[in-house]
């Protein structure tokens, strides 16, 4: 079999990391001769050390548009440098804030980007460590692969949309984690583009494939897997979807769920 894991509210929390029993889990599950692969919305560049360090053979990131197996980066695609810094002016213009995410950075102001609109947006900045870069001074050399921009009362989602649309697609958070968030995402990507390529490389049917995940933008991953699992705290949506629901992260969601499934 072959499972994928989203990171924020399903086997990461921004503070608290990775629950022991969530490593545990996916160490048994690999032993056995599974695949595990985390699939995640965040940018390569956050990704910590605590993760890169599980026992994954797989990750996706920038939400399907990097790839690597087993070590070995498959895919690390960007957007287009200008397409980036036009993207930057139109989304200020609307009044939305840009917080733009790579491979090998993210790029924010700090000015603009403040824990007024994210509680956790000076954590975020300490966690990247020289993985940060302003905006400003980076403008013409920017290299993204996504954005998740922040909403304000004033912003004109609807016309920054408009002028976006030719390059991407759009999943806007409402409640939880990323809530007042819109994604903006590489035309054609999605965590479940990036699992289909994945299991085709790899060899898998869809009936061997299982995902877990717990927000909006993992809609995409239960679209393509033969079992979705949601975890305790997820949306309603994708609670409406799921095969199984099981714990949230810190109550052994991850261990419970893979033992429910016979993998570990």
């Amino acid at each position: 079999m072959i499972v994928f894991f989203d990171a924020d509210g399903t086997l990461l929390d921004i503070k608290q990391g990775v629950p022991d029993s969530a490593k545990d889990a996916i160490k048994k599950l690999t032993d056995a001769g599974h695949e595990a692969f985390l699939c995640t919305g965040r940018a390569y560049a956050f990704i910590p050390d605590e993760v890169k360090e599980m026992a994954l053979t797989g990750i996706i990131a920038n939400c399907g548009a990097y790839m690597e197996y087993r070590g070995k980066v498959v895919l690390d695609k960007e957007v287009d440098p200008e397409v980036a810094g036009r993207t930057v002016e139109i989304l200020r213009r609307n009044h939305i804030v840009p917080v733009l995410e790579g491979t090998q950075y993210m790029y924010y102001d700090q000015d603009e980007y403040t824990d007024d609109l994210d509680w956790f947006a000076s954590l975020i900045t300490k966690q990247l460590g020289d993985k940060y870069q302003p905006i400003t001074g980076n403008e013409s050399n920017l290299h993204i692969a996504k954005i998740s921009a922040k909403v304000l009362p004033e912003s004109n989602e609807k016309g920054a949309w408009q002028e976006l649309e030719p390059y991407y697609d759009f999943v806007k958070h409402e409640e939880g984690f990323a809530g007042g968030t819109i994604e903006y995402i590489l035309k054609g990507f999605s965590k479940g583009m990036a699992i289909s390529v994945m299991c085709g490389v790899l060899g898998y049917d869809k009936a061997d494939t299982v995902c877990f995940g717990d927000s909006d933008n993992d809609l995409s991953m239960f679209d393509v897997v033969g079992t979705k699992v949601a975890m305790g705290n997820s949306s309603p949506e994708i609670r409406k979807r799921a095969d199984y629901i099981t714990e949230d992260m810190f109550h052994d969601g991850i261990y419970l769920g893979l033992r429910k499934l016979g993998l570990i």
